[in-house]
């Protein structure tokens, strides 16, 4: 509104603000995908928790508690609502925290995550590519089941969730809630809280900047980690079918927010379920500069330049087709070194094949000569230590006759003096 600028009125409807309507049915017609990551103990209640918050029966065969290592099994459904189609896919942990070593337990999680990024980045990188079609199977968020103990945060569970929480959205939840008081469940809620913060955990903060949600978000916020119980079990109560857990002293009733958080749960993923998807595009944005600076892709060059993606794929190509011509070299001259050796050991082989039948036996015939002067000395050798020996045995012989010729005399002489003594 500065001055000498006129201002002009529409004198007809333009119709921009149709596009909104043509969004929503462009989005209504593709349909949605919602990608949900499920990671827990060996029956901690994954299955039952999924079954609950979208009314489908996901149950599956009971795992193990003897694998080897962790592995993530996925399942996925297509559910409408209205005339709105959403492709939900759940992948649950099999075996997680059953080995003796867990202390890489998260590792076939965090590869799975890292494959759904690739996947999506090989569609994009595609030269005929078709991003609606395809399936995106990137994980959208992810439920961290935790064990109510009542205690603190086990060690595996803070080094899943430290690894996980530059990758996915995490929401921290405190499964089979009904298993310990309501007091010892809001101290444990505190106390995981506490643990997250003092580690340095990220985890998934359900969005206040929007006026519409900001309310009931900040107040959601508050109730992290959801304590929740699952069940597709319905109890007759009064005149009403309800889904929940009949116990002994009483019935937990899976929709009922006193009595648990699952009905919270549902409604904060329902709500916020664009944001979620948002925030996970945010993560693959991260993967793939990563991935694509590990590639020598840049945006910008030394100088300080704008550098097209041509230019750099270019460069790569001529430094692959570089290597791959230094590594044909060195194998063409490792492979003419190997076929100069063998040409020279059959060379050698067939100068000796072709010998003539003589020279070979005048070739054996110095040779056993040489042998034969070798033993006539060492036998020479023998009979002059032999000859030694003979002579040493003689000089023995003789030394031992005169000493047995002496010992009478003396013994004579003895008994001579011996006798002259009794006489006197």
């Amino acid at each position: 509104q500065n001055d000498g600028c006129r201002t002009l009125s529409l004198s007809a409807r333009v119709g921009f603000d149709s596009l909104p309507d043509q969004v929503v049915r462009k989005s209504i017609k593709h349909g949605f995908c919602f990608n949900v990551l499920c990671i827990g103990e060996t029956g901690i209640g994954k299955s039952a928790l999924m079954s609950s918050l979208f009314n489908t029966n996901f149950e599956d065969s009971p795992s193990t508690h003897f694998l080897s290592s962790v592995r993530l099994r996925a399942q996925t459904c297509e559910l409408q609502e209205s005339n709105v189609l959403l492709k939900l896919t759940v992948v649950k942990t099999v075996g997680f925290g059953d080995q003796m070593n867990k202390a890489d337990s998260y590792q076939p999680i965090v590869d799975y995550i890292d494959a759904q990024f690739e996947a999506y980045l090989e569609e994009e990188l595609k030269v005929i590519r078709s991003l609606f079609s395809c399936h995106d199977s990137r994980i959208h968020v992810c439920l961290y089941f935790i064990s109510p103990t009542g205690r603190s945060l086990k060690t595996i569970d803070l080094l899943t969730m430290r690894s996980l929480d530059s990758k996915v959205n995490i929401i921290p939840i405190i499964g089979k809630a009904d298993s310990i008081s309501k007091t010892e469940l809001q101290e444990f809620k505190k106390k995981i809280m506490s643990e997250l913060i003092s580690n340095g955990i990220q985890i998934y903060q359900f969005p206040t900047d929007d006026e519409t949600v900001s309310e009931i978000n900040t107040i959601t916020n508050g109730h992290l980690p959801f304590a929740v119980v699952g069940s597709m079990e319905k109890v007759k109560i009064g005149n009403k079918m309800v889904r929940a857990r009949q116990y002994p002293w009483g019935i937990v009733k899976v929709e009922n927010e006193s009595h648990c958080d699952t009905v919270k749960l549902r409604r904060m993923l329902c709500t916020n379920m664009e944001d979620l998807r948002e925030k996970t595009r945010s993560y693959y944005e991260s993967y793939r500069r990563c991935r694509l600076e590990k590639l020598g892709c840049r945006d910008i060059g030394p100088e300080n330049k704008p550098v097209s993606l041509q230019e750099v794929i270019e460069a790569k190509r001529l430094e692959f087709f570089l290597e791959m011509e230094r590594k044909e070299e060195e194998i063409k001259q490792r492979f003419v070194q190997r076929a100069n050796e063998k040409a020279a050991m059959l060379e050698e082989a067939e100068q000796q094949a072709s010998m003539p039948v003589l020279t070979k036996f005048e070739h054996l015939t110095l040779m056993h000569q040489e042998e034969e002067l070798k033993l006539g000395e060492k036998k020479k050798l023998l009979e002059d230590e032999i000859a030694q020996f003979i002579e040493k045995k003689a000089v023995t012989e003789l030394i031992q006759s005169q000493v047995s010729v002496s010992t009478p005399v003396v013994s004579l002489k003895t008994q001579g003096l011996q006798k002259v003594s009794a006489d006197a």
